[in-house]
């Protein structure tokens, strides 16, 4: 019998919502693996709603389900119905909706809070000793719940930009969610690699702020992942890392496969 795994999103987009190819992802690799979905989303207002094509926040206000709802097709609940007797596991794709949405680390870091039924789920699911799954991003929300719990969100030393320091502001015409001068170190650094020079996941400032709330951060690669025996979490970094489509593709199989397994 097919296994019963909730995904809960975050929005649509990944600048304000949930990342898509990480979605889609997750989709594909569960039905490859027989299992039957359902997905939730909290039906709040979004922190802000951002212009994609100009990686800039606009004056529009959008309502997460909603937002949800596009990626799932229509097929979508509130969160609130969310019953954990009824399913096996649960997994959140990542995107900036989790650090925004989900919780507050965009602005606020390892002082987040995570929003309530996000954090009843994530509790009501450990408490029943069904696996979590987490990439990119969103392994957060287990770091931030869970004290003590083991994740990844890549490395703790970023390579990719090696003469741009950690920890800056988004920049450029506009931010990729927050206004130009509004600093979220705790989620991005500079990075000229990025258009119109607007920030870049802050991998090693995330992995720190992990280890900084108690949690141990273990360093893997985009096709790796890191199962958490005692707790039933399973991450891995996808998108945090600058990695080809493909691989990130593979890391989240590698980690539904985990899932699975666990359930």
């Amino acid at each position: 019998m097919g296994k019963r795994v909730a995904v809960v999103l975050a929005g649509c987009g990944v600048f304000d919502g949930s990342e898509i190819h990480e979605t889609s992802a997750v989709l594909v690799h569960l039905s490859r693996g027989g299992a039957t979905v359902k997905m939730f989303a909290p039906n709040i207002e979004q922190m802000h709603v951002v212009d994609h094509l100009k990686g800039a926040p606009t004056e529009e206000k959008r309502n997460v389900l909603v937002e949800s709802a596009r990626l799932a097709r229509g097929e979508i609940q509130d969160l609130s119905q969310l019953d954990v007797k009824d399913l096996d596991a649960v997994i959140f794709p990542g995107g900036f909706g989790v650090a925004k949405n989900l919780c507050s680390w965009a602005v606020q870091g390892k002082d987040c809070s995570v929003q309530a039924q996000v954090q009843s789920t994530l509790q009501a699911f450990h408490s029943a000793g069904k696996p979590i799954g987490l990439c990119c991003i969103s392994p957060v929300l287990a770091a931030k719940v869970f004290p003590g719990c083991e994740v990844t969100v890549g490395h703790d030393k970023d390579d990719r930009a090696p003469n741009v320091p950690g920890g800056g502001v988004w920049r450029g015409g506009g931010s990729r969610g927050v206004e130009s001068s509004h600093p979220v170190a705790p989620l991005c650094s500079q990075g000229p690699d990025v258009p119109g020079g607007v920030g870049r996941p802050d991998v090693p400032g995330t992995a720190e702020a992990i280890t900084q709330l108690g949690c141990t951060h273990v360093c893997k690669s985009v096709s790796e992942t890191h199962v958490d025996q005692k707790n039933r979490i399973v991450t891995t970094c996808a998108f945090m890392c600058k990695a080809p489509l493909h691989e990130v593709f593979d890391g989240i199989g590698a980690m539904v496969q985990d899932v699975l397994k666990l359930a």
